[in-house]
């Protein structure tokens, strides 16, 4: 699926020659991640073909005449796509020649030199614990440092992701993005214009059936409980009371696993609670606070007169969706809602291949795998 790359703007400087360039401000997620040349990202793509072929997305020609604005924009707009489509690729995006650059660029952009540093991770409890670091390692590395030292199995790091994680007055907290896994925490957090912002470790999945997964692992449960006592509180997670009374009794048990298992069947539990914002559905200029989780989109819609109204969009009913400057965290939710259920119907359909292969013929089988697709309309482009 394609990452959220965009160039929003672009400026034209002078070198030290008196000659003239252009330098592209690229955002990620909808926050600045590095600013750099048409000359770097040629050089870049360069590299990339000579590992990968003719498997990458074209790249933007050279001009060798002076561009006019209506060029400069469109090589603005092809470089934006460039970079989102590029990212398609898994391959493309784990090889050392895509991280290496990237890593470079973002270290440059902010003039952040390659050294020891310190960095606090905020755990779902709001305790931190310090890790050393160096200032060039990516999320990916960050997040394995992290693992180590509280001892999390290392096969369940997929599980867990980096945020940076606003913490506003009263306690109150909220997301402001996953980073990715090429991504520098040391030089987002730093150059992040988001006041009281931290990175925290939090659990990267949607679906609350996956808790089941890390039920052997003592530190994952941990994260787990953590998480889930810490959404309750901040009312991103929606007991009963009824519910609520036998939570706060397994709570003063300290009985993790039964905690969990009620947890799990408690309103929007494992769920990510956005900002606040307003919508126009169905009214104009309503309010509204959306959870993302299990497949579905929550929204609790203040309508202008006050009246308050709950709507659930069910994500085997989107077809597609248009990311805008301050929507890019409900993408990414949803695009992991997407993967994950196509890895579950992929396993499923496994097994029924396994099952029947000796009763059904190969064109039964692929009718029934696009049959049990929910998402078979999404297009990739569209993500």
């Amino acid at each position: 699926m394609k990452m959220h790359f965009c160039i929003p703007v672009s400026q034209q400087r002078s070198d030290a020659l008196g000659g003239r360039y252009v330098l592209y401000s690229v955002h990620l997620d909808g926050f600045l991640f590095c600013r750099v040349r048409y000359s770097q990202l040629h050089g870049w793509n360069e590299q990339l073909r000579r590992v990968f072929g003719n498997c990458l997305p074209p790249f933007p020609p050279k001009y060798y005449l002076a561009m006019t604005t209506a060029m400069a924009d469109e090589r603005r707009d092809q470089l934006e796509q460039y970079l989102q489509n590029v990212t398609m690729d898994p391959n493309v995006l784990r090889s050392d020649v895509f991280v290496e650059f990237l890593k470079l660029a973002q270290l440059n952009t902010f003039d952040i030199a390659t050294k020891k540093a310190y960095l606090d991770i905020f755990l779902p409890n709001e305790q931190s614990i310090r890790i050393e670091i160096i200032t060039s390692d990516t999320a990916e590395r960050v997040l394995e440092v992290v693992s180590h030292k509280i001892g999390l199995c290392r096969e369940l790091l997929g599980y867990f992701g980096l945020f940076l994680i606003r913490f506003g007055k009263e306690g109150k907290l909220s997301v402001v993005k996953k980073l990715a896994d090429f991504e520098l925490p040391y030089v987002s957090l730093g150059s992040s214009e988001v006041e009281n912002c931290k990175v925290g470790l939090r659990k990267w999945y949607m679906a609350p059936s996956l808790d089941s997964v890390l039920m052997d692992c003592r530190v994952a449960v941990d994260l787990l409980y953590m998480q889930a006592i810490q959404d309750i509180e901040k009312g991103w997670a929606k007991p009963t009371q009824a519910q609520r009374q036998k939570l706060e009794a397994f709570q003063k048990e300290d009985s993790q696993t039964k905690f969990l298992e009620l947890a799990r069947e408690v309103r929007h539990y494992g769920y990510l609670q956005l900002d606040p914002c307003t919508c126009d559905y169905p009214e104009s200029g309503s309010g509204a606070v959306l959870s993302v989780g299990n497949n579905e989109i929550s929204c609790c819609i203040t309508l202008p007169d006050s009246q308050t109204q709950d709507i659930v969009f069910q994500m085997s009913r989107v077809k597609c969706w248009q990311v805008t400057f301050l929507a890019f965290l409900l993408s990414s939710c949803l695009k992991k809602m997407i993967s994950e259920k196509m890895v579950k119907l992929a396993a499923e359909n496994t097994e029924m291949q396994k099952d029947y292969s000796s009763f059904l013929s190969r064109k039964s089988k692929i009718k029934i795998a696009k049959d049990d697709c929910v998402f078979g309309n999404i297009k990739e482009e569209d993500l």
